[in-house]
């Protein structure tokens, strides 16, 4: 059927009658004037994929009226512009399309169907870790281990380059994904086929709401739901509420856009945004740079919104320009934001549209901080941190505690490194990282960094060796103006040479720590410190032995390895004593917001964005040289561990299966509350006692070639037994952090890989009980296909992370919620019962289930298919199920 809204079709420019788009202003509706920007997005996409099938003139009206609509849960699809991934997801993804090939062919349909219809890119930057640090070739070193570890991976991604359309690989060492979106891979408008329309992207990594910053909308969805939106499927989703977040004044000079961030984390957490939209508006913004809306809008899971979004302004426009975008494309660019009233200046009040509601910061009321030791929300004062982390150490185990015995609060270490003597005792740093597009995207916080470095070197200070610092753009751009502007040298000086271009340390790419440092922790049980400019400090995220980790600006980082401690109070403390006996405070060396925009103005130009993105696809010799087979379809070898043809589709058949009642399940594991998909699928090390390692090991691999979690996502046989594998797992039924449960037929303690195996092998169900976020963190695809592979059939928790619950219900695992005021506490659940889970022929979103127990009671929840095509999703098993079916038939 022709598009209802083609009346409102025109020419952008009267002299090129073949490019047009659809005129919103057009639909002289006075509603539309009045809608947040980000809805407009939503509705200009809704306009112009309007086929009343996939997407419905009921569906326009909806989103039109916003303002009465946004209250009533109603449902509407979204089909964004593109898709954009990360190789720790990517791969994954590419294995599912390998294998969805074989099972269309196995089901009589034609196996090329399986293709990208909505263009990806895939960023190859998670795989490499900080190996090797402090050296002038630490970063070839680092690149040429990635490639000897991740050789097969590669050659995987680069079949897949070839055999799908649509799908664009940008190489290892190129940087961080969401800085390459940011500087390189985002149009802002698009110009495609002959039209133009807003650019908007969904990505198999949560941050990939950075790019709201610079006014694309976009946000993180599951790997499994961003496979069906590249195959052509819509998104469905809840019309969110959207939260103004008004910014006035401006910030104080000594401020940066991480303590901004950090500060909107916390507050913006207290306010309660998950599932809703946050857009920011009010003169305050129009002091912020497209860098400093990119940070704030990259931390947007911390802060639990689905996206965080700055609406396009004249500062957008200009750092197109900056960045070396085509200065023509540029300026037609403006012309449609212009046509179409999605062109925002913010000093203009009257432009301010309806919220949901709005909440408001004086940005000059934002002071230095830092955030953790557990959590990104958990913003501390940097004048506090000292106080707070001493705090830390004796409260009761949590978020904010360690439960450290008061004797024990000063024991101190001695170890030898490399020859010398040295001291750890709790809050000692241990790993001080320079990391994370967060932060690293920001030329004012790096250049901070750099002129810090520069002073600090200057005054005679030091970072103590067994510290181990690293620097990891997340762009070449980077190291080009730290570079020219010549601090790069005494970034090196300090130790933070650069180690590589990906993420590192902020995903758990940390490497090793030096032995002795480890026996040192190991041998007090020392609360050992990390310090990034990362956005997640999850426990046993960042290394197994930093207990303690801290998110904070690129110049803190520094001045905290200076330290060499997080007990440290910088107004009444010296960073250090110089060799002619001076003390020097962080004030001394801490270079102001004029200085550093005088150095940015000077050095960030539009060449170096040239010169380093015209050739990003071409200049990785090693990738060039990789072999990769050209068949449609991939040939699997068995004696791979890293890429295995998976399970999912085994048996599949074009009938659909009746959802059944699930009886007398087992309960895997009890959680409490904030379980993060770091915690249900790790992506680090892999712990030479687990079970992943005696399947490696059964295959005949070292512990040297274990590798990492996240590099093995194509084997499910490895990441089956990985699944719980966090090594600061908090399950209820055990007394000790680990990943392991009680097998209850026989009362055992077991690894959760093998408890789920018995369970499975004598026939048992079993589902996971949980408390509030369940599944907070990572957009994990792996953290909802783990548990599936494991025999889980449910969830029942207090309330999901809007992406894992999705992630859940795209393969067929059900998320049950607890009634409002009921958990298990208040129904005195143990989880040693036998759940059964009553489910009925008909099903409708969001309605009760029944559940009883062996004990005799029963309680009802709430099933969070919140959706019909979830629901139909379900009735297929699945996602990529129904899209299989869907292909062959």
């Amino acid at each position: 059927m022709s598009n209802p809204f083609v009346q409102i079709v025109e020419p952008l420019d009267p002299k090129q009658p073949l490019k047009k788009f659809f005129n919103l202003s057009k639909l002289e509706d006075v509603r539309y004037a009045r809608l947040p920007f980000s809805i407009r997005i939503l509705l200009e996409a809704a306009i112009r994929n309007c086929d009343e099938f996939l997407v419905k003139k009921g569906d326009v009206e909806n989103i039109l009226n916003w303002k009465v609509m946004q209250h009533k849960n109603v449902e509407v699809p979204f089909k964004p512009a593109r898709v954009i991934l990360q190789d720790f997801t990517g791969v994954p993804a590419v294995v599912d399309f390998a294998a969805m090939r074989d099972a269309v062919k196995k089901l009589g349909g034609d196996p090329e169907k399986i293709n990208p219809i909505c263009p990806a890119d895939l960023v190859i930057d998670h795989s490499i870790q900080v190996d090797f640090n402090r050296q002038s070739d630490s970063l070839q070193k680092n690149q040429d281990l990635e490639f000897e570890r991740n050789k097969e991976r590669f050659e995987f991604l680069k079949w897949g380059s070839q055999a799908f359309k649509n799908l664009r690989i940008i190489p290892p060492g190129s940087g961080i994904i969401h800085q390459v979106n940011l500087e390189y891979l985002a149009r802002v408008v698009m110009d495609q086929d002959g039209y133009y329309y807003p650019d908007s992207v969904v990505g198999t990594d949560s941050h990939t709401t950075m790019i709201d910053g610079l006014g694309v909308l976009g946000w993180g969805v599951g790997g499994i739901e961003a496979e069906a939106v590249m195959l052509g499927q819509p998104i469905s989703m809840v019309l969110p509420e959207v939260v103004g977040y008004k910014l006035v004044g401006n910030p104080q000079p000594l401020i940066t856009s991480t303590d901004i961030v950090l500060t909107i984390t916390k507050h913006l957490r207290q306010v309660g945004v998950v599932g809703k939209f946050v857009e920011f508006f009010g003169p305050g913004v129009a002091q912020l740079s497209i860098a400093d809306r990119a940070t704030i809008a990259n931390m947007c899971p911390e802060y639990g919104a689905t996206a965080a979004y700055f609406p396009v302004d004249d500062i957008s426009i200009g750092y197109l320009i900056q960045t070396g975008r085509e200065k023509e494309k540029v300026m037609r660019t403006k012309r449609y934001l212009e046509a179409v009233g999605i062109l925002r200046d913010f000093k203009n009040s009257s432009q301010d549209p309806d919220f949901t509601q709005v909440v408001e910061l004086d940005l000059h009321t934002v002071v230095p901080c830092c955030s953790g030791p557990k959590r990104p929300q958990d913003k501390v004062a940097v004048s506090d941190m000292k106080k707070d982390f001493e705090t830390c150490l004796g409260a009761k185990q949590g978020f904010k505690g360690f439960q450290i015995a008061p004797d024990r609060h000063n024991s101190v270490v001695k170890f030898n490194f490399e020859g010398h003597y040295f001291e750890l005792a709790h809050g000692s740093v241990v790993i001080a990282a320079i990391t994370s597009c967060t932060n690293t995207s920001n030329p004012s916080v790096m250049l901070g960094a750099g002129l810090l470095a520069k002073k600090a070197v200057e005054a005679g200070l030091t970072v103590k060796p067994y510290i181990k610092t690293s620097l990891s753009p997340g762009s070449g751009v980077v190291t080009y103006y730290l570079r020219e502007s010549g601090v790069m040298r005494y970034l090196s000086q300090l130790g933070f040479d650069v180690v590589g271009y990906g993420c590192m340390t902020c995903i758990g790419n940390s490497g090793p720590l030096p032995e002795s440092v480890v026996e040192a922790i190991t041998q007090g049980d020392l609360v050992a410190v990390g310090v990034l400019s990362g956005n997640r400090n999850f426990e046993g995220r960042v290394h197994p032995n930093t207990r303690a980790n801290y998110l904070a600006s690129p110049p803190l980082v520094i001045a905290y390895a200076i330290a060499g401690t997080i007990r440290i109070d910088f107004e009444k403390e010296p960073l250090g004593i110089n060799a002619s006996g001076k003390k020097i405070f962080l004030k001394d060396i801490w270079p102001t917001r004029n200085e550093i925009q005088a150095v940015e103005r000077q050095f960030v130009i539009p060449g170096m964005f040239k010169e380093v993105y015209e050739k990003i696809e071409i200049v990785n010799k090693a990738w060039n040289a990789l072999d990769a087979p050209s068949d449609k379809l991939y040939t699997w070898n068995p004696k791979s561990t890293y890429i295995k043809s998976p399970p999912f589709f085994d048996g599949l058949t074009l009938a659909l299966q009746t959802p059944k009642t699930i009886e007398d399940a087992y309960v895997l594991l009890s959680f409490g509350d904030s379980v993060t998909t770091d915690h249900i699928s790790p992506a680090g090390n892999i712990a030479r006692n687990s079970p992943a390692a005696r399947y490696l090991t059964s295959r005949g691999l070292t512990p040297r070639e274990f590798n990492s979690y996240g590099s093995r996502r194509g084997n499910d046989a490895v990441m089956a037994r990985g699944t719980f594998a966090n090594i600061r797992l908090v399950n209820k039924f055990i007394d000790k952090q680990g990943p392991q449960t009680i097998h209850f037929p026989s009362g055992e303690i077991l690894d959760v890989f093998d408890a789920a195996e018995r369970y499975k092998q004598a026939g048992h169900p079993l589902i996971v009980l949980a408390g509030k976020e369940y599944g907070a963190g990572s957009s994990r695809d792996w953290a909802a296909k783990g548990p599936f592979l494991l025999g889980v059939k449910a969830v029942l928790a207090e309330s999901y992370e809007r992406i894992h619950r999705s992630n859940l219900v795209g393969m067929g695992v059900i998320p049950l919620q607890y009634l409002p005021g009921e958990d298990a506490g208040t129904l005195g659940l143990t989880g040693r019962e036998r759940y059964t889970i009553i489910i009925p022929e008909k099903l409708k979103p969001q309605m009760n289930v029944q559940i009883k127990l062996d004990t005799g009671k029963t309680f009802n929840v709430i099933m969070r298919f919140d959706t019909d095509v979830e629901l139909t999703y379900f009735h297929n098993g699945g996602i990529l199920n129904y899209m299989i079916r869907k292909m062959a038939s």
